[in-house]
């Protein structure tokens, strides 16, 4: 049994060749635009309090080498990018730090103060940003933070730059779009547990950073560690064209919403001829479907979006700025990199439409599309961290559900089930790891994965079928252009060989949690509701919010928990009176803490709390 990662296979070294000699590795433009404007690259890592290191960029400083054979040079190309760190100017009064989390912080300076543009994912990277801009730059207050869609990568880090304290005194204005709170949370606390499990995979949070294991998403390097916060906007917007001018910075917006996040918006800044792209356009292809896991997203809508982005803005616009990646600059080239990425999107829309209204099925289009030589040979339009494979098979999906058509994928045996019949058919434990080794000595890495996979699945303590599964599992990682394709196969490798890592950064923080509203919060309770368990409960609760004027009547009944704001029949078994801020603590019981006032029969707090199974954050990925 080996813990190491091994060598890349023939077959690997001769496929990163192939592509090395058929991509356009001569044009240079993105190395001179991601350096271009830098006034101080990051000088140290970023720690917290009792010492752990939760960011530090120069552990990628490898890049700087010659492209090994265990990495695809096309997502060596995008990591040696990506890994450009530092604080940018973008055009006079307008600046990046980037390289200090998976995302970037934008700041735009005004008449006395800065305006944020976004605030990374942690408190502790977001403040390091701020500190290098102004050890650069002055000690400018921060005036308003804009936060331009509902992930965590974006929002995240806002106590870094500012208190809450400052935004309830005025002092500071926070803008977001339309929806924010509400998917903002509802991502991370309905299925945050599962989602944040799965992202461990996809950011390869927990691999080495070498040329065998972590060097990059495609949509940045990594997600940091630190503290996730979340602040309640002061100010929403809801049309395209609104405009708010703060500190002397004239923003325009557009709403963008269901594109790469579901509350999403662009900001063009007239005065600098600047556009911030949010997360809508950037240096690759983007995500459909996230393999973290999300609801699918619309190509069709988010191609018109860009499209509208071009009618508002494309005449005279001289430089896009995006969450992620570094910007462009020039109205042609602007207008260029915004058609790009909207052609993109629509193509793999409309022909993937096109072949499923064919017969074909996901797999098959994933199979036989083919993208244009124009996007084909497009830097910007290379899946680094969405893949036109998984994205058309997501469309698919988004259209068409999970069934196929065909009816015997209707009632499929559940996956350890179908691993031993697999398994037996195949004559044998020993005999399907025999097989999937065959298939590895062939190069046929992803037949490999699939009788490996039965075989984990059928015996989880069989070594061989561990070791075979992990050896395949990290070629389908050398190879990969996708930079979360390799997380994942990499991390697979690793749990195979080491053992289960768990969740590195969660999401559903208390900062996210404290901002469910009462109806979030009773869903959330809901789905985790055992109902075998529940199914004999029958109890009601009042709960009356007394900042609020509110009263809702929680019921548990038949497995399920409901709830109504409208006035009921009969008294509750039991009333809980409580602020807005406070009603979180109901669903860990530590009432008495927070001021909860109960009357009635307390009892049914408890019952209910007890049929309550929250998700398990270490749950099995590549094992049963």
């Amino acid at each position: 049994m080996t813990t190491e990662p091994r060598a890349a296979s023939r077959t690997i070294i001769e496929q990163q060749a192939h592509l090395e000699s058929i991509l356009p590795f001569a044009d240079t433009q993105d190395f001179e635009d991601a350096r271009r404007g830098l006034i101080a690259p990051i000088e140290q890592p970023v720690v917290a309090e009792d010492g752990t290191v939760l960011w530090d960029n120069s552990t990628y400083d490898f890049l700087e080498g010659e492209r090994p054979d265990t990495v695809n040079p096309s997502l060596w190309r995008q990591s040696q990018l990506a890994a450009i760190d530092g604080l940018f100017e973008v055009v006079p009064g307008v600046y990046q730090v980037r390289g200090m989390d998976l995302s970037n912080t934008s700041i735009v300076e005004g008449d006395e103060g800065v305006i944020i543009f976004d605030t990374l994912l942690s408190v502790e990277t977001g403040a390091a940003a701020l500190a290098l801009y102004r050890k650069h730059r002055g000690d400018r207050p921060v005036k308003a933070v804009v936060i331009t869609h509902s992930h965590a990568d974006h929002f995240g880090g806002i106590r870094g730059f500012v208190t809450q304290e400052q935004v309830d005194a005025g002092e500071v204005r926070i803008f977001a779009p339309e929806g924010f709170v509400e998917h903002a949370v509802a991502e991370n606390v309905y299925a945050g547990t599962a989602m944040n499990r799965r992202a461990a995979y996809m950011y390869g949070a927990a691999l080495t950073r070498g040329p065998r294991g972590g060097v990059g998403a495609g949509l940045g390097q990594t997600i940091s560690t630190g503290t996730v916060s979340l602040m309640e906007p002061t100010d929403i917007v809801t049309e395209t064209g609104h405009e708010e001018t703060v500190d002397g910075v004239r923003m325009v917006f557009q709403m963008a919403p269901d594109t790469e996040a579901p509350s999403e918006f662009l900001i063009y800044l007239p005065d600098f001829k600047a556009l911030c792209a949010a997360e809508d356009a950037t240096h690759n292809l983007h995500n459909v479907l996230t393999l973290r896991g999300a609801v699918v997203r619309d190509p069709h809508g988010w191609s018109k979006y860009l499209t509208e982005t071009i009618d508002l803005f494309g005449a005279e616009v001289e430089v896009v700025f995006a969450s992620h990646h570094w910007p462009t600059w020039g109205n042609e080239r602007v207008v260029e990199f915004l058609s790009l990425q909207r052609d993109l999107y629509a193509y793999l829309h409309d022909q993937t439409l096109r072949m499923l209204n064919q017969g074909l099925v996901g797999p098959e289009i994933a199979e036989q599309i083919q993208l244009p030589p124009a996007l084909e040979n497009a830097w910007s339009t290379r899946g680094y961290y969405g893949s036109v494979s998984h994205n058309v098979k997501a469309i698919y999906q988004r259209y068409l559900g999970w069934f196929d058509g065909n009816p015997a994928h209707l009632w499929e045996h559940p996956p350890v089930e179908r691993a031993k019949r697999y398994v037996e058919l195949a004559g044998g434990i020993d005999a399907a790891v025999s097989a999937a080794r065959r298939a590895f000595d062939e190069g046929d890495f992803r037949w490999a994965a699939e009788i490996g996979n039965h075989a984990v699945f059928a015996q989880p303590d069989h070594q061989a079928a561990r070791d075979i599964l992990a050896d395949t599992y990290e070629q389908l990682g050398y190879g990969s252009e996708n930079g979360t394709w390799r997380d994942f196969y990499l991390s697979a490798a690793t749990e195979l060989r080491n053992g289960q890592f768990g969740t590195p950064t969660e999401t559903n923080a208390p900062d996210v949690v404290a901002q469910l509203t009462p109806e979030m919060l009773f869903d959330a309770l809901a789905i985790q509701i055992d109902g075998p368990a529940a199914w004999d409960e029958n109890l009601s609760i009042d709960v009356v919010l007394t900042d609020a004027d509110e009263r809702y009547r929680v019921r548990l009944a038949n497995g399920v928990l409901t709830y109504s704001a409208r006035p009921q029949r009969g008294d509750a078994d039991t009333i809980v009176r409580t602020t807005r801020r406070a009603l979180p603590a109901l669903a860990t019981g530590n009432l008495a803490q927070t001021g909860i006032e109960v009357t009635g029969d307390e009892s049914a707090i408890g019952r209910l709390l007890g049929v309550l199974r929250p998700g398990d954050k270490n749950f099995s990925i590549v094992t049963p």
